[in-house]
């Protein structure tokens, strides 16, 4: 009977530890810090919208959003004139595009909301549609109400120069876009390879996609005039209009 008794503490003696080791395992994990992931970019530049719709939406899909705290910063390589008006690189269209894109991010703050529609209106820059861009309204089952009050309110504007500051304040200066940064340090042209930064920056235990990715990464490369938008060029479009009468440019 004692050797019945001393049988059953010792069981749940082991359950217990294990309870335990399981219980400060998973809060262990649950403190490991995401790793920040910092996209600077331009709606109408075509390497930052292949970017975003090639390689950046992959992380939705394979799970690496769950190790990544993603920031969106649609600004680029605008500059503020000295009334606080902006001027864009690809002329007042992508103004348009990025004060909405801003105004989404505002609005719907998690991450898995607001990159939904602004992968669709990338999707649509990279298609040469992006004249559609309202359609992704429809397309994300998001109302466009509290956006377009944001962007028509000047709220959107004042978000672009929340953007601009952040931008200007970058060391390394950003020389152009797509300008993205893993954990404070910028990855310069090897930008497309993004998710082994983030597997060989996080510290707890890597999710299943970072077993699929080369974890070796490239010293500083120059970038290459087919792969990013220098902020020293200048684009010139001819301009449309939408429905709400927001000037648009088409790219050429």
């Amino acid at each position: 009977m004692a050797s019945s008794s001393s049988a059953r503490l010792l069981l749940a003696s082991l359950l217990f530890s294990s309870l335990c080791f399981c219980f400060c395992l998973a809060s262990s994990q649950a403190s490991v810090p995401k790793v920040s992931l910092q996209l600077y970019y331009e709606t109408l530049c075509p390497y930052c919208s292949r970017f975003m719709v090639n390689h950046l939406s992959k992380i939705f899909e394979d799970g690496l959003i769950s190790i990544v705290d993603l920031d969106l910063i649609p600004y680029g390589n605008a500059r503020v004139n000295s009334n606080d008006s902006i001027t864009c690189q690809h002329g007042p269209n992508e103004c348009l595009l990025n004060t909405i894109e801003a105004c989404a991010i505002s609005v719907w703050p998690d991450v898995s909301e607001h990159f939904k529609f602004i992968y669709c209106v990338e999707l649509l820059v990279v298609d040469h549609k992006y004249e559609s861009w309202e359609t992704c309204f429809e397309e994300t089952g998001i109302d466009s109400t509290a956006v377009l009050k944001c962007y028509e309110s000047g709220e959107g504007n004042k978000l672009e120069l929340q953007y601009a500051a952040k931008t200007d304040a970058l060391q390394p200066p950003h020389t152009y876009v797509p300008w993205v940064v893993v954990d404070g340090q910028p990855l310069y042209e090897d930008y497309e390879n993004f998710e082994s930064y983030i597997c060989k920056a996080y510290t707890g235990d890597l999710p299943k996609a970072c077993e699929v990715l080369p974890l070796t990464i490239h010293p500083k490369w120059i970038a290459s005039a087919d792969q990013v938008s220098y902020a020293d060029e200048v684009i010139i479009s001819p301009v449309i209009h939408n429905k709400h009468g927001m000037k648009m440019k088409i790219l050429m």
